[in-house]
């Protein structure tokens, strides 16, 4: 099983990501929006993917992940825990090996059965925090909500 910073590092090394679970409502905060617009920011290839809508932000929206033309290499969940799962089984079902599940203090969409589907499956699954929080997506602020995630223990470990 691969460190978190292996997959975090890994995950964040890929151009081509669908943020499953962005809200259809524009400009809102809802935690999948806010990712989804700062990878396309950031310049990576970004997909939207919400069953019940057909734009997101202005963009085209894709009802599933393998209605995405050509495919992604890396999946961020940002869904109900529950639906959680049956992302994850999408992902296997069409080969992604990476997944991020969203989980700032609450839990977001972290999903204990979505999770541990992922690791019996050969997928990297990253269980919490937030891909803003590392690398070339991050800013001041989710940098110092990663300091802070960290002090409490809440960080993930593995992969």
């Amino acid at each position: 099983m691969p460190t978190a910073a292996a997959a975090i590092d890994d995950f964040l090394a890929q151009k081509r990501i669908a943020v499953a679970g962005v809200s259809r409502e524009p400009g809102g905060k809802h935690g999948g929006n806010v990712i989804y617009k700062r990878l396309k920011d950031r310049g990576y290839e970004v997909f939207a993917v919400n069953p019940n809508a057909d734009s997101v932000e202005g963009d085209p929206c894709y009802r599933s992940l393998a209605a995405i033309p050509g495919g992604v290499d890396a999946v961020v969940i940002a869904t109900t825990p529950s639906v959680a799962p049956s992302v994850a089984r999408e992902c296997h079902e069409l080969g992604i090996t990476r997944v991020w599940m969203h989980g700032p203090f609450g839990g977001g969409s972290v999903s204990s059965e979505a999770n541990a589907y992922c690791r019996q499956n050969g997928i990297a699954s990253i269980a919490g925090a937030c891909p803003l929080m590392y690398g070339p997506t991050s800013d001041g602020f989710h940098r110092f909500m990663r300091g802070f995630i960290g002090l409490v223990g809440k960080l993930p470990r593995e992969a």
